[in-house]
């Protein structure tokens, strides 16, 4: 566990944030398990937890402590405050109907993505992904898309900050491969993702790109290898997600 600040109003709100991500990590804790997490007496995580429990951001079950629904009002609040949510939302809902599959939206955040909106087809197989959570932009279809349109300084301090962790045996790994990679999307305008994240899962993804030429986020569909193949991977999809993306960016220009 990091050390906290030494500024003490710093401290107290790192430390708060800290206990917060280590039960999401653990998928919910006791006391004496977080107490193990930190360089802090029990009865200080205490405090903390009982804070937290009484302003509904944390809730016990037994002995056990979880992540508490308050936080989705905050999150839910922070989605809705992204204006490319809610243009993009009923093109993406659309892509998922069209298509049976899973469709995504993603937008780049301090390095990281974070899905704003996934929507699920009749045949869509469940994932790993749920909205709000943020993932690495290097192994994603989506994140690439979004990558491919990052001046290159800005993809070299992505890599510094976040590294190229290998997911699957198909993740790349080198900035060179990146590069290379990030150059092809930049020439085709669509991003593959083969296996690159999840084993099993393909996703194809465009970007979104402002009047300005400025990248606001991506939208993708996945699914399994056996459905995502051939000519429907490589060319019909990249179509139908670049004809959403088309609305997408006209509505940006003019709503």
């Amino acid at each position: 566990m990091s050390t906290p600040r030494n500024n003490g109003t710093v401290k107290t709100a790192q430390t708060t944030f800290q206990i917060l991500e280590t039960l999401k990590r653990k998928n919910g804790a006791t006391l004496t398990e977080l107490t193990a997490e930190f360089d802090l007496s029990n009865s200080s995580i205490h405090n903390y937890l009982k804070t937290l429990e009484e302003d509904g951001y944390v809730v016990k079950n037994g002995q056990e402590y979880k992540i508490g629904l308050r936080l989705l009002d905050l999150g839910g609040f922070a989605r809705r405050d992204r204006r490319l949510y809610d243009i993009a939302k009923s093109e993406v809902t659309s892509l998922a109907e069209s298509t049976g599959e899973m469709a995504n939206l993603l937008v780049e955040e301090k390095g990281m993505g974070v899905y704003l909106h996934r929507a699920h087809g009749d045949n869509a197989v469940k994932t790993d992904s749920y909205i709000g959570q943020r993932v690495h932009l290097h192994n994603t279809a989506l994140g690439k898309a979004i990558l491919a349109y990052f001046p290159e300084e800005r993809v070299d301090e992505i890599i510094e900050q976040h590294g190229l962790p290998c997911t699957t045996p198909n993740t790349i790994t080198t900035r060179d491969a990146l590069f290379e990679e990030l150059e092809t999307i930049r020439e085709e305008g669509v991003a593959f993702d083969d296996e690159a994240r999840v084993k099993g899962l393909r996703c194809v993804a465009v970007p979104i790109v402002n009047n300005n030429d400025h990248v606001e986020g991506a939208i993708s569909v996945s699914g399994p290898t056996s459905r995502l193949q051939d000519e429907y991977f490589t060319q019909e999809l990249p179509e139908e997600l670049e004809s959403a993306a088309n609305v997408i960016e006209l509505n940006i220009t003019y709503m």
